[in-house]
């Protein structure tokens, strides 16, 4: 994309200038022409601040930004319009959003240094080796699922609270040790590091603009990685749960890919949709419980485990009708035999979708196996063993049989195509 002339009359094109701490001073010659030329420049106040009076028309970013932003930026089409974002402005930033709503065509970046590339440039680390967890109007509890002995990871804080918010997260998930360092207004003056041990964090609130550097420690922490299958003593409640084994085996089937949405359909604990939202940061999932007491020990334990914002929803399949989303994959774990439900599951699921039903009673067996004979898939049938005291030695203990039928349902959305099912004569 060729750069967009600053001396021109009118430009429909946005000029989007990354601009760090150090203000004025750290930006381009090409930046600083972008912001001398502008006739309308758009940011926060607190970036505003760090540019040169002009001519230039300053608009303040609306409070909420997204809903009034395309309106905003509608109303001063065909002006010369330069809008400043935070580093790096494709990384968590204001460059993001535009892009979706202008399109690339009308929109001409200049990049400053992002923070993380900073935060990493000040403590040695390697950029691309290093995971980054934004906390940026969101919950801090979204950082659990990156927490595992010995890694680093950066966090982007939300505000000056951040710090202590996340020591609290560490100590609560078994990682009191933990290393936290804080870097202040990176690049600019003002910059400034503090560090302490999460179990003994108690430096007051700083700078709101920080990030924060994190090398978790804690050998004796239950391992909770992102890989589908967590011990079943990380989850809470009445111990209605898909088993540690079959949820693997169950997740396996689904087979969550970013950005991604499940409908977990008789939501129990709540299991295959807290993992199913671990395995990327980008999938969602919609649990649908119809006990009111599992409801809310799903939210305990999606908040403990990292993903709060995991939606709980109704009872299925009347609940179905409240929902808006499109579901790329079913999950039916409870409720198989009740009338209608599968009907309900196959009729609101994308064509491209699957759907996977696990029965463990033999009147659910017996539907399920009537759905095979109609709609293809797979079937599958799981007996795990698991080796428990008895008095002196140890003996295997069964666990409940589980069939699993998987399918994928026909049509033109994404993962159809040979090998996939076809549809026949639905029971």
């Amino acid at each position: 994309m060729s750069e967009a002339n600053p001396d021109s009359a009118v430009t429909d094109r946005i000029v989007v200038v990354g601009i760090g701490a150090d203000g004025w001073d750290g930006l381009s010659p090409r930046g600083r022409r972008a912001v001398e030329h502008a006739e309308v420049l758009m940011g926060s106040p607190r970036q505003l601040a760090l540019v040169p009076e002009s001519a230039a028309v300053r608009v303040p970013w609306p409070t909420p930004m997204l809903p009034a932003i395309a309106e905003l930026l509608e109303k001063h089409r065909g002006r010369r319009v330069c809008a400043l974002a935070s580093g790096d402005p494709m990384f968590h930033g204001i460059g993001v959003t535009l892009g979706r709503i202008l399109g690339p065509e009308r929109l001409q970046v200049i990049a400053h240094p992002s923070s993380v590339s900073l935060a990493c440039a000040r403590l040695g680390w390697a950029l691309h080796e290093t995971p980054t967890v934004s906390l940026v109007n969101r919950p801090v509890a979204t950082l659990a699922p990156d927490l595992l002995d010995g890694a680093r990871l950066l966090v982007l804080s939300n505000d000056e609270h951040t710090p202590a918010a996340v020591a609290g997260v560490l100590c609560r998930s078994g990682f009191g040790d933990s290393r936290v360092v804080v870097l202040e207004q990176l690049g600019g003056p003002g910059e400034n590091v503090v560090e302490g041990v999460a179990a003994s964090w108690d430096l007051p609130a700083g700078d709101p603009l920080n990030v924060i550097a994190v090398e978790v420690r804690g050998a004796g922490a239950l391992r909770l990685t992102r890989t589908p299958g967590l011990p079943d003593a990380a989850y809470s409640g009445d111990g209605q749960m898909t088993k540690h084994e079959v949820r693997a085996l169950t997740l396996s089937a689904l087979a969550p890919a970013p950005g991604e949405v499940l409908w977990d359909v008789g939501g129990g604990s709540g299991t295959i949709g807290i993992e199913w939202m671990r395995s990327h940061p980008r999938c969602h999932a919609v649990v649908f419980e119809r006990e009111e007491s599992r409801v809310q020990q799903i939210r305990d334990n999606s908040a403990a485990l990292g993903v709060p914002t995991l939606r709980v929803s109704a009872t299925a399949p009347e609940a179905f009708t409240r929902e808006s989303s499109v579901p790329d994959a079913i999950f039916v774990g409870g409720g198989v035999t009740q009338p209608g439900l599968l009907d309900a599951c196959w009729g609101r699921l994308r064509p491209g979708g699957r759907m996977v039903v696990n029965a463990v009673t033999t009147e659910a067996e017996a539907l399920v196996l009537q759905w095979h004979s109609g709609r293809g898939g797979a079937l599958r049938k799981f007996q795990i063993y698991r080796g428990e005291p008895l008095g002196g030695f140890t003996a295997w203990r069964p666990q409940l049989p589980v069939t699993q039928w998987t399918v994928t349902k026909p049509g033109d959305g994404p993962g159809t195509g040979p090998g996939n099912s076809t549809e026949r004569d639905a029971p």
